[in-house]
């Protein structure tokens, strides 16, 4: 008898050795948690990670960037990226949290633009007008994935012509670099074989503090412009450029957030609070600093490199306080901001806007920068 419980208690033991571990990220996220299939394609969960142990975390549904590890003050990695810790909740969300954004971000006037004399209409999915290329935009398609190395994740989507209304077949190609300056790197390219307009951004939304469950009210907030541009009542700027100087907008050098939101100022009134586009001082070049947030609670912060000519900063003001995400935590209203590299909003319909056309024969590029640090 003695001799027969040895024997089971030495086959359990090699069954339990065989059993996988289940896999997780450095975040919590179960793995298997986001493994199914959309319309018939794979999804699944890919975590980045450099060589001073900051991971990334992103899923191919959507291009969504579902949690970022980074280093507080004292050395703790704290996930500063909102979202959800499944699949499922991501795909029975209307959100856009962590989305890659297209084919064109933002707002688009009145569902509609007129190119080389040809009126095209879109899906209106915002007070009119479509939204960050509309209910069924690239955040609710999955792309194609291939993880190049531990760093590096690459992300393809063909659009066909006529997607949502855009002309041209517009191929993508999307790369995540997790650097080892601890800076999430993204590169986007795409192609056209007909005129078309293109503006592809992140929409992940942060807080930095590491207290997901709290406002970013308290963080502080810096943006490299001189001007911004103003919106009417539904959020579709007039067409100007006006300065920062002398209004709650002026985040030239660094202010709370909370500070100045809710000021009778009728851009604010309009928006809810901040959800505007800032014309950058940089010019395009990737290496000056587009804008920075940091959190006094744990000394995290956020600083935005972009090629691009604008950045819109929304701070949350349309989240409920009923979304649960990771971890069962309830995000409240500005619970997050976000930091969204862009053409500016309604360029197609805007003459004297940055020009956010793509032909035949050339290449869509741009590039956004998240990178972290902390300080004392």
């Amino acid at each position: 008898m003695k001799k027969l419980s040895m024997i089971v208690m030495a086959v359990s033991l090699l069954l339990s050795c065989g059993e996988k571990k289940e896999a997780t990220t450095l975040s919590g996220l179960r793995m298997s948690d986001f493994v199914t299939e959309v319309d018939g394609k794979p999804v699944a969960l890919y975590a980045l990670v450099n060589r001073n142990g900051l991971e990334a975390a992103i899923t191919n549904y959507g291009g969504r960037w579902v949690s970022m590890m980074a280093p507080d003050r004292d050395g703790n990695m704290t996930d500063v990226v909102l979202g959800y810790d499944n699949i499922a909740d991501y795909i029975a969300s209307p959100g856009n949290f962590g989305a890659l954004i297209g084919r064109y971000g933002n707002r688009i006037a009145n569902a509609g633009f007129t190119l080389d004399g040809v009126g095209y209409r879109l899906p209106a999915n915002n007070n009119g007008h479509t939204l960050h290329g509309g209910p069924d935009g690239y955040h609710t398609r999955v792309w194609d994935a291939r993880q190049v190395d531990r760093q590096t994740l690459e992300l393809t989507l063909l659009s066909p012509d006529g997607d949502a209304g855009f002309p041209g077949n517009l191929n993508i190609k999307v790369v995540y670099k997790l650097t080892d300056d601890n800076a999430l790197d993204i590169s986007y390219e795409a192609k056209t074989d007909k005129p078309t307009v293109v503006n592809l951004t992140h929409h992940s939304y942060f807080n930095l503090s590491g207290k997901p469950g709290s406002d970013v009210l308290s963080h502080y907030m810096q943006i490299n412009a001189d001007g911004y541009t103003p919106v009417d009542e539904t959020l579709i700027p007039t067409g100007a450029v006006e300065p920062v100087e002398g209004t709650p907008l002026d985040f030239r050098k660094p202010a709370p957030i909370g500070e100045r939101i809710d000021e009778p100022f009728d851009q604010l009134l309009k928006g809810g609070g901040y959800d505007h586009n800032w014309t950058l001082n940089t010019g395009g070049d990737v290496r000056s600093v587009a804008a920075m947030a940091a959190s006094h609670d744990n000394g995290i912060v956020l600083e935005v490199y972009t090629n691009e000519p604008g950045i819109q900063l929304y701070t949350g003001n349309a989240m409920s306080g009923r979304d649960m995400g990771k971890g069962g935590v309830t995000y409240p209203r500005r619970g997050a901001f976000c930091l969204e590299t862009q053409h500016y909003p309604d360029s197609p319909n805007k003459a004297d806007f940055p020009i956010a056309v793509l032909r035949p024969g050339e290449t869509y590029i741009s590039r956004c920068i998240y990178r972290f640090a902390s300080v004392r």
